[in-house]
């Protein structure tokens, strides 16, 4: 899908998303065809000719200005990810970024973690998974079982049969990977890696292609997740996203648990039977 219709298309998912009662305007069933606000209502709250607004929905928009999409994302009433993702595909020529070549780690980001103790791994774009260390490879999806081309988190989400049974709370955390994907969606046009891997996850996943219709953005930083670990049980852990200065396309995420809490005891015995396992490992190689 081109940057225009995309943007008609997150428009629209946007207007239907509002509740007209919060804005003081009638929300009768029998005057409303539609969720949400009619077209005319969006525009006239941006302060923007319905004929205009029209277009950008329709596709046609080109060049728009930075007022009207300051405009747009207040009468939206975006988050700071949605109106980023918002300008990405309104001004692409001005605004987007360039794939890379392959994405690398640095060597001094992988010294760095393997010098942490917590779990953690470097996610790339389209949250590839790119290196981890031992902790990170183990407390949810084991990242060395799986080839590099599938080392991708939707596609472990979705595509995985363990997902569920690993993330008691799949729904909720689905819905957060997808709307971290979709803010990729207008930083990279020229990549075709995006439209593959949707086409691959829609072709072969329900779940996806209802999540993705729903035009969710959201970069998530920082949160809690469950993880119900086949060997140490249920692990409550608290994630932090640190994105990179020098490449944005690239974060350490890292997971820690609550000083004395059961998780922290369920970690501590997780890395002992990572390094038993390690160790068993290198035997047989060796």
């Amino acid at each position: 899908m081109s940057n225009t219709a995309e943007l008609g298309t997150f428009l629209r998912s946007r207007r239907a998303a509002l509740d007209p009662a919060e804005l003081g305007l009638p929300a009768a069933l029998n005057q409303r065809r539609v969720a949400g606000l009619r077209r005319e209502e969006l525009a006239q709250l941006a302060g923007i000719s319905v004929d205009y607004y029209t277009r950008l929905e329709q596709g046609r928009g080109r060049n728009v200005s930075d007022s009207v999409l300051d405009a747009l994302a207040r009468a939206l009433r975006l988050r700071e990810d949605e109106e980023t993702y918002l300008r990405n595909l309104a001004t692409p020529k001005r605004r987007r970024t360039r794939p890379s070549k392959p994405q690398r780690v640095r060597p001094g980001l992988r010294r760095l973690l393997d010098s942490v103790t917590v779990p953690a791994f470097v996610a790339g774009r389209y949250l590839d998974v790119l290196a981890w260390n031992e902790l990170g490879g183990a407390i949810g999806f084991e990242f060395a079982a799986y080839p590099a081309s599938e080392l991708n988190i939707p596609k472990m989400f979705f595509l995985d049969e363990t997902a569920r049974d690993l993330h008691p709370e799949w729904e909720t955390v689905a819905k957060e990977v997808v709307s971290n994907l979709r803010s990729d969606a207008g930083k990279y046009p020229d990549d075709p890696r995006l439209p593959q891997l949707v086409g691959e996850l829609s072709l072969h996943s329900p779940d996806f292609r209802r999540l993705w219709a729903g035009h969710s953005v959201r970069e998530k930083a920082h949160g809690t997740k469950l993880i119900r670990h086949p060997i140490v049980g249920d692990l409550e852990l608290r994630y932090e996203t640190l994105r990179l200065p020098d490449d944005p396309g690239q974060a350490l995420i890292t997971y820690t648990a609550t000083p004395g809490s059961p998780t922290e005891q369920a970690l501590a015995m997780l890395a002992s039977w990572v390094a038993g396992t390690e160790k068993a490992r290198r035997v047989v190689y060796e």
